[in-house]
């Protein structure tokens, strides 16, 4: 793959895309998913992931929206469209959550899945300094709450 150039600061053209994602979350069928996979999905196992994965599960268009929506938007700043900081700083960390909650499975899953599932979340969540440091206070919050369920 070919590294992108990345701009120095981001400018207009950056705000109005994430202004655009930002009226895309807001559209009510992707806004229910976002809350289904918030506040009712905490996988703690392999097998929770699989299982959200397959056509079948209740929680799966759910699933599929919301992680094709954050890699959609995450993309964006991994291939240059927008700088990459400004979005780890502006996305609230909803798609970094996700990728927290999933994140002890990831590795495994892709090998028996999709290779490359999550690569732009994750790429957002490693890549930058904002978005690790977010990803740092995410999975440690999902531990939390896991250890606690």
């Amino acid at each position: 793959m070919r590294v992108p150039v990345m701009k120095d600061y981001p400018d207009h053209h950056d705000a109005d895309l994430i202004l655009r994602a930002y009226l895309l979350r807001r559209e009510p069928v992707l806004r229910e998913a976002r809350k289904v996979m918030a506040v009712e999905w905490w996988p703690s196992s392999l097998e929770d992931l699989r299982a959200i994965a397959a056509w079948e599960h209740p929680l799966n268009a759910a699933f599929r929206q919301v992680t094709g929506y954050w890699e959609l938007i995450y993309g964006m700043a991994r291939h240059g469209i927008v700088h990459a900081e400004y979005m780890a700083e502006s996305s609230g960390g909803e798609g970094l959550m996700v990728l927290a909650k999933l994140y002890p499975y990831l590795e495994e899953f892709r090998k028996i899945s999709s290779p490359g599932f999550l690569r732009n979340t994750e790429w957002i969540a490693t890549e930058t300094d904002a978005g690790r440091e977010l990803f740092g206070r995410l999975r440690a919050g999902v531990e939390q709450r896991r250890a606690a369920l």
